[in-house]
């Protein structure tokens, strides 16, 4: 199957479209300044991973991430993160040249509900995230004259809002895009992912 199908069923599958996710990597500044350099994309990934790990009514879900620690999850996703977003290559420099993102995610047990509930908890995430909230910034602006990233990036709720919905349509996006391609993943593109259950998939 050829990319443009798979972006077309992508976007059949998540309402997003491959032209809108990419609206994430044209943010002037930058997503990964905007969120506060290394830190705030690691306090997304903290705040996101919290929220899964903590997901025990949903035991479905949080069983898809059992082959990783917490602290694992996290310091991978910041890393990618902070690579794909405008920062250092992070992630690179752990994981190697390609992200294979497709590939990493492949085998596990991982079905367009889940995708879904991934979304959730990361615009949860987001909302939390004190770069991305407007109440959080105004109640701390008089605390924040020693933090220099901060006062660099500091957003108005217009930007908020627009580096929210451009995050919301690319992890959309590519949450579905992984459940869709990753149907079309020969074994030799297959990485990490073992030693995870391969019952259901959600």
């Amino acid at each position: 199957m050829s990319k443009q199908e798979l972006q077309h069923r992508a976007y059949k599958a998540s309402g997003v479209s491959y032209e809108e996710s990419l609206r994430v990597t044209q943010l002037v500044p930058c997503l990964y300044k905007r969120l506060g350099y290394e830190l705030g994309c690691e306090k997304l990934s903290q705040l996101f991973y919290d929220a899964v790990f903590e997901d025990t009514e949903n035991v479905w879900f949080l069983n898809i991430f059992v082959s990783s620690t917490k602290r694992e999850a996290v310091e991978n996703q910041y890393r990618f993160f902070v690579q794909i977003f405008g920062g250092p290559d992070l992630y690179k420099q752990k994981k190697g040249k390609y992200t294979r993102l497709v590939g990493r995610h492949a085998a596990y047990p991982i079905g367009h509900t889940a995708a879904d509930h991934w979304v959730k908890h990361m615009e949860d995430a987001m909302n939390e995230h004190p770069n991305l909230n407007k109440l959080h910034k105004s109640n701390n602006d008089d605390n924040d004259n020693n933090n220099k990233n901060d006062n660099n990036n500091r957003m108005n709720e217009n930007n908020i809002i627009e580096t929210k919905e451009a995050m919301r349509l690319y992890f959309r996006y590519t949450a579905h895009y992984i459940v869709v391609a990753k149907e079309y993943m020969r074994d030799d593109q297959l990485s990490g992912g073992t030693g995870v259950d391969e019952g259901r998939v959600w």
